[in-house]
């Protein structure tokens, strides 16, 4: 029998629940853009060809911000063939993924998507084959009013109100070998002091994310972001960390303990941040925009998709990498926003890849449905209950064997306080893939008056973990309500099943 026992203090708090952390990723990458946000001709897309299915889905995910056009895509991408009378945009040889590239959406269709979506515009630049004069000249065409020569070419293109993009990000994964541009961390960090310095010039209010390393196993991780902070520590806000995770071998223990490895990803990157503020004698505070993140088994698409695809030549929105999800991974996913959220005083932008098809919460079909997938639902209700500030925990757990990160608590939480709502948001994952979870709450400074809510992911009664979760199929699992959970005379207890995540909302009083 797993066992734990959360401490929670009204007054140990981390900070207030930063919004941005709950974004989402839009590349020009296989279906994500064609078939999965845009499809002109499918019988719910509108007058524009936005799917109207997919953004009621993207609505009720939640996100607040998105980032566009990429991912390795940006880093060959002329931003000036997105714009202007469709028939006229060139289509391109996109490198990145071995694709044609129709131009057919580009930055103002997705302005007028991200106002349907209600959420904001990330917009990363090109800093692999492009440099200053193009960031510049785009951040002019997006923000400027009028009166000047992009300024005007976004009015005449239809846009005659600025578009007012703010979240900038200067490059992608310029350390990695594959991108388009590759750079060292020298080359890099001045091209993006030089770059931000210009951009700010032309809009002093925009903020900007560095490179920062394209996983925490890259050779030059570490030394990377120091050199590049250390160029550039005063002309940027955040600088930016990718990372993907996959179960390895069979070994299910270990991949549902890969947020330990993200919490230390974290850890690393706010000290290398804070060794370069010290050593610089910089009184500002850089921050760190998480914005790649989530479950992607990719050994499955470098072995098998990516020589499929060269075999097949160029082609327009080719299937890639569509995984299907898992009860599994939806708790790891879970426990991915719980190190996010409780690294809320540093990690300020985070963003799961990617919104639609590919490694995505939402899947769609050419002409067909579209549905949410396992990793949909901790996303949807993280996003839409964690309000407030987040509460530092104590938690005393049964430990867990795993080969790669040794013991590890069994039970992983954070919480959040909304004192203006009176709530409490707790959320909680019980790794232990075949024990039920007893999980005491001591709470101090409150005083839980009523549960509001109670859901919980686990594997059904008449499946597996590795039960496919597709929500159009026959054995679609999604949230189901969480009886275990009491309180009596103020104490709390929850009894969660094995290999679950669950969301909790307590009514609460100052105790």
């Amino acid at each position: 029998m797993t066992h734990a026992r959360i401490t929670v203090d009204r007054d140990f708090t981390i900070a207030e629940v930063p919004r941005r952390l709950f974004g989402q990723f839009v590349e020009h990458m296989g279906r994500c853009v064609y078939t999965g946000i845009y499809e002109p001709g499918h019988p719910a897309a509108d007058a524009r060809g936005f799917r109207t299915d997919v953004l009621e889905l993207v609505r009720e995910l939640g996100p607040t911000v998105v980032r566009y056009p990429g991912g390795n895509f940006v880093s060959g991408y002329r931003w000036e063939d997105g714009v202007g009378p469709v028939a006229d945009r060139p289509v391109r040889m996109d490198g990145a993924w071995h694709t044609i590239e129709t131009n057919a959406f580009g930055l103002h269709e997705f302005m007028d998507w991200s106002r349907e979506a209600e959420v904001e515009v990330m917009e990363a630049i090109n800093l692999g084959t492009r440099g200053v004069e193009e960031a510049r000249a785009l951040v002019e065409y997006a923000n400027h009013p009028g009166g000047t020569y992009w300024s005007d070419l976004r009015r005449r293109n239809g846009a005659e109100d600025p578009f007012g993009i703010k979240l900038w990000c200067l490059g992608n994964e310029l350390d990695g070998p594959w991108q388009i541009g590759h750079k060292t961390a020298h080359e890099y960090g001045r091209l993006a002091q030089e770059t931000a310095k210009a951009m700010k010039l032309v809009d002093p209010e925009i903020e900007l994310v560095a490179v920062g390393s394209s996983n925490r196993q890259m050779p030059t991780f570490g030394t990377w972001e120091h050199t590049v902070l250390t160029h550039a520590y005063e002309e940027v806000d955040y600088i930016s960390m990718h990372a993907y995770y996959r179960e390895q071998d069979g070994d299910a223990a270990s991949f549902l303990a890969e947020g330990v490895e993200m919490d230390t990803f974290i850890d690393g990157v706010i000290s290398t941040i804070d060794a370069v503020k010290a050593a610089g004698k910089h009184s500002k505070q850089v921050n760190i925009s998480f914005d790649e993140w989530n479950v992607w088994d990719f050994d499955r698409f470098n072995d098998v998709e990516e020589g499929e695809v060269a075999a097949a030549g160029w082609r327009e929105h080719p299937r890639l990498i569509e995984d299907t999800y898992t009860v599994t991974d939806a708790v790891v996913v879970g426990t991915f926003l719980h190190s996010l959220l409780r690294h809320g005083d540093r990690v300020k932008i985070a963003n799961q890849a990617q919104l639609v098809n590919v490694i995505a919460p939402i899947r769609s079909e050419e002409g067909g449905p579209a549905w949410r997938q396992t990793i949909f639902w901790p996303f949807a209700r993280m996003a839409r209950m964690a309000k407030g500030r987040i509460l530092r925990l104590a938690i005393s757990s049964t430990k867990g064997e795993t080969a790669r990160f040794g013991d590890v608590d069994e039970v992983d939480a954070v919480a959040t306080w909304d004192e203006s709502s009176g709530r409490l948001a707790l959320f909680v994952a019980n790794r232990s893939l075949a024990s039920e979870a007893t999980v005491d709450l001591d709470l101090h400074g409150l005083r839980a008056t009523a549960v509001r809510s109670a859901e919980v992911l686990t594997v059904p009664d008449d499946g597996d973990r590795l039960t496919a979760n597709v929500e159009h199929a026959p054995d679609a699992v999604g949230l189901r309500p969480l009886d275990g959970v009491a309180i009596d005379d103020g104490a709390v207890r929850l009894t969660l099943p094995a290999l679950s995540w669950s969301a909790v909302e307590f009514e609460v009083a100052r105790g």
